[in-house]
């Protein structure tokens, strides 16, 4: 996406203090006075999962991606692991950092956080954006499979079994410097934060009352994805008021990673179809 010739935009890493002294690093590129688009990570990730789609994305775009608490080197109380606290920290970081509305992109789970954070505030939402994000998590078979592993994780993690569960998301190979990357990442939460986020995840009910979210949204699903179904992003696009549902052929469950610049591309004039900010 970043125009031939043209240097290939690189992310500042910073820190956030949220009130109440939650430290979150976070990502930040382009110039803020761009539209907004913050990047919200899935369970067990960090705001590195979002590397290869930032190197793709147009250097006219102020992004951020924020690491969530218990990730990434963030601050990790002892609870607060459900969508509902992850949404209220995300609130808390853009009164930090000043930004009235932006378009929110939740990859895989951490859609379940931007939905609940757009029916919270939904004058703050300039459009929304679901990169492989159920409508459900608690009736899909693999879902079960999942909690009864993380359920029994304990510190330290099992380097072989993390590695097992970040490629069984792949549908095509990786580089193999990202994919141990992203292992790496996920070593770094502790497996209480394991247990009580996909915990949160399977608690949470379908995506009933998002009739009230009158931003547009974008629902992005690979054909190949293993773990949602197209009825299940049909589902989710269909309680979105102004939803428009994208399949991305070829592309398995993390389409931000197997192909992120047509990923990055969606997400640019997507963008752009929002408007100009204000």
């Amino acid at each position: 996406m970043t125009p031939q010739g043209a240097a290939t935009p690189q992310p500042a890493v910073r820190t956030a203090r949220l009130p109440g002294g939650l430290v979150l690093p976070y990502a930040e590129q382009g110039p803020p006075s761009a539209p907004t688009v913050v990047l919200v990570h899935a369970v067990a990730d960090s705001w590195r999962s979002f590397e290869p789609l930032m190197a793709e994305l147009p250097g006219d775009l102020h992004v951020l991606a924020p690491s969530q608490r218990g990730h990434g080197g963030a601050s990790c109380p002892p609870e607060g692991y459900r969508p509902a606290d992850f949404a209220a920290d995300l609130a808390a970081f853009l009164d930090l950092l000043g930004i009235g509305r932006a378009v929110l992109v939740g990859a895989s789970s951490s859609g379940f956080t931007v939905r609940r954070f757009a029916a919270d505030h939904p004058d703050r939402i300039r459009g929304l954006v679901f990169l492989g994000s159920p409508a459900l998590l608690s009736d899909k078979p693999g879902a079960a499979e999942l909690w009864e592993s993380v359920s029994r994780f304990t510190d330290p993690l099992d380097p072989a079994v993390v590695r097992g569960l970040v490629e069984s998301l792949l549908s095509r190979p990786l580089p193999q410097d990202f994919v141990d990357l992203m292992v790496g990442e996920s070593l770094r939460a502790p497996a209480r934060v394991w247990r009580d986020t996909f915990r949160g995840l399977l608690d949470e009910t379908g995506p009933d009352g998002l009739d009230g979210i009158t931003a547009p949204a974008l629902v992005v699903w690979g054909d190949r994805d293993g773990i949602l179904p197209l009825a299940d992003q049909e589902r989710l696009a269909a309680a979105l008021p102004r939803a428009e549902l994208l399949v991305h052929e070829g592309s398995g469950h993390v389409v931000y990673w197997e192909d992120p610049a047509r990923t990055a591309a969606d997400l640019a004039a997507f963008v752009a179809a929002c408007g100009e900010a204000s």
